[in-house]
């Protein structure tokens, strides 16, 4: 099937016929935020899609006459599917589409924020939870639920200390709060699938591990334990169909589905896979805590006639498997969670027109590598130092001027170089340590570089009420490694990165970007890095142009030992559309924001 992206068309002067859709809410309300609306032609096997824009519509132009069907998605709602006629070509078709909430979405509207006092009580529980310092952690979750005890988030860590504390009912009773103020969370539901497991609630658990798979299901722990639910039902299809999706992973821990796997087998009289399955568990986790009961169940396998089923094992071996297995938890208080721990909401059952998107996507950033020789603004920085709670413990801010150049000196060679004024050298920068590059991270999608990542589409998702497009991406194996770097002295690092982008529905346009690194750098003591790039539209009076640029980018970082915060904020943009080579020499003589030091970081990424 083929498809057509497009940002929404003007009305006017179009040749064929015309479809206007608009959005509403069960109240026969505008929309409150963006939608996406595929319109497509069952006789051409062909898609558009198109974002409504400010009033809830779209229009489709140069159609011809026939049958369409329309599939209108927003995040928070059920899709909606209709059949149209087209029947007149002088005529414009008005198609109205009500879309109604989905009950098992979270409530996008901002949700009121944790009072400071309980979000530094939290901050302060996940340190002790982390250092397993239990009695600190229910101090702090105390005062915590006394301030929120509505918050989804204070719940599940409630839930979680009492799962450790190995009170089940009462972590039952918390994470029940938990997964109904925020119902697609999969850490809430997943914990909270493994108390029904360890109270032999099976059908609950089954239940509630659904929904954390169709939340997430790239989640390996959610099939995991969700094949262990199915087994427990003697559903051993479905068992092996969801241990199977948790080892296609590769993810370190989800081997533990082998032994589900392997107890399935073994219950379906499949003795010779069933003994496959657990000895492949042995030879990857030869020393697990399970081991000597993986082998006790071999034996027992072994000791039966071949292809007979092999009785009496259903509790053993399903509690052994939830022993193989701990949960899967993000308790990093000081940075955001990880990109594949925490995944955005989604609409349900809507496929991504992948390759309209990397080519549109892949177009615009090429846009900004031809047009912009360099661009200036003027920068500010705030530097924290913080302690494992997340508490910053020192604070220091700087400002500059800034100067970026992007080129493209030869095809396949793309080149940024970055300018700030005196006093900008690593000496003199808090904690010595220079953070740059927020113009390169979208150049992941430039038609030069993105074969050098692994990218894939994650859905149809919301950023402050406009549809976009979220793109996971990491850096492949087998391909250079040549977007970022880390130089210590005379050494220098290619630093891997994963992460994932927010792309506008209607313009394509890469809106939001969240990198971190695919592995620490023990070597150099680099452990994490987490960064968030917001860009925005800055438009140019005088070059009549208008171009998306880093507004803001915020990093968290794990470096020597110690953990880092920085913040940098762009503003008082100036564009020079002259060759970069000219401009450089140029521009040494330019006050205000235009004007930098000889201190220069050049960085190069070849295709």
């Amino acid at each position: 099937m083929g498809g057509e992206l497009n940002a929404n068309p003007t009305v006017e002067n179009h040749l064929g016929a015309l479809m206007v859709v608009s959005v509403m809410d069960a109240s026969k309300k505008n929309l409150d935020r963006q939608a996406v609306v595929q319109l497509y032609d069952p006789a051409r096997q062909k898609s558009l899609w198109q974002a409504t824009a400010g009033d809830s519509q779209t229009a489709f132009v140069d159609l011809t006459l026939g049958k369409y069907a329309v599939e209108v998605s927003a995040v928070g709602y059920l899709t909606a599917r209709q059949e149209v006629t087209v029947f007149d070509y002088r005529r414009t078709t008005f198609v109205y589409v009500n879309l109604q909430r989905d009950p098992m979405a979270v409530d996008l509207a901002p949700s009121a924020p944790l009072p400071a006092k309980a979000s530094r009580e939290t901050k302060g529980a996940v340190w002790a939870l982390s250092s397993n310092k239990l009695k600190d952690a229910q101090k702090h979750l105390d005062s915590a639920y006394k301030l929120a005890p509505s918050s989804g988030y204070v719940n599940f860590l409630q839930g979680y200390l009492a799962f450790q504390q190995r009170n089940v009912e009462q972590a039952q009773t918390y994470l029940e709060k938990a997964t109904t103020a925020d119902p697609r969370n999969v850490q809430s539901l997943n914990l909270l699938g493994r108390v029904y497991l360890l109270q032999h609630k099976d059908a609950e658990a089954q239940a509630v591990l659904q929904r954390a798979v169709a939340s997430d299901p790239q989640n390996w722990n959610a099939h995991h334990l969700l094949a262990d639910a199915y087994l427990r039902q003697h559903d051993y299809p479905n068992a092996l169909a969801q241990a199977d999706l948790a080892l296609e992973s590769g993810r370190p821990g989800s081997g533990a589905a082998q032994i589900t796997r392997g107890a399935a087998l073994a219950d379906m009289g499949r003795n010779q896979e069933a003994t496959e399955a657990l000895q492949s568990y042995l030879l990857k986790e030869p020393n697990s805590p399970t081991a000597p009961q993986v082998r006790d169940l071999i034996a027992q396998i072994q000791a039966h006639v071949a292809d007979a089923p092999v009785a009496s094992l259903s509790s053993a071996k399903t509690d052994l498997s939830l022993a193989s297995s701990q949960p899967t938890l993000s308790l990093k208080s000081w940075a955001p969670p990880d990109v594949d721990e925490v995944k955005p909401p989604v609409v349900a059952g809507v496929s991504c027109p992948y390759q309209q998107i990397i080519d549109k996507s892949g177009e615009r950033v090429k846009q900004l590598v031809d047009n912009v020789a360099q661009f200036s603004a003027i920068e500010d920085l705030l530097h924290e130092q913080l302690d494992e709670a997340g508490n910053a413990t020192t604070q220091e801010t700087r400002k500059f001027d800034y100067v970026a150049s992007i080129s493209e000196p030869k095809p396949g060679f793309l080149a940024v170089d970055e300018f700030r004024t005196q006093r900008s050298d690593v000496a003199n920068l808090p904690d010595k340590i220079m953070t740059n590059g927020f113009p390169a991270v979208a150049l992941v999608f430039h038609p030069d570089m993105r074969e050098n990542f692994d990218i894939r589409c994650e859905g149809l998702g919301q950023l402050k009420g406009q549809a976009v497009w979220l793109m996971h991406f990491q850096q492949r194996e087998d391909r250079p490694n040549r977007l970022q770097s880390y130089k210590v002295r005379e050494y220098t690092y290619p630093v891997a990165l994963k992460g994932r982008a927010w792309i506008s529905a209607d313009s394509f346009q890469i809106v939001r970007m969240e990198t971190e690194l695919v592995h620490p750098m023990p070597e150099i003591q680099f452990l994490s890095q987490h960064q968030i790039t917001e860009y925005a539209p800055v438009a140019f009076a005088k070059k009549k142009v208008e171009l998306w640029l880093p507004k803001s980018a915020e990093v968290y970082l794990e470096l020597r030992g110690h953990f880092y915060y920085r913040r940098h904020s762009f503003d008082h943009f100036m564009l020079f559309s002259v060759e970069s080579t000219d401009k450089l020499k140029e521009a040494k003589g330019v006050k205000g924001p235009g004007s930098f030091s000889p201190q220069k970081k050049r960085k190069h990424w070849w295709a």
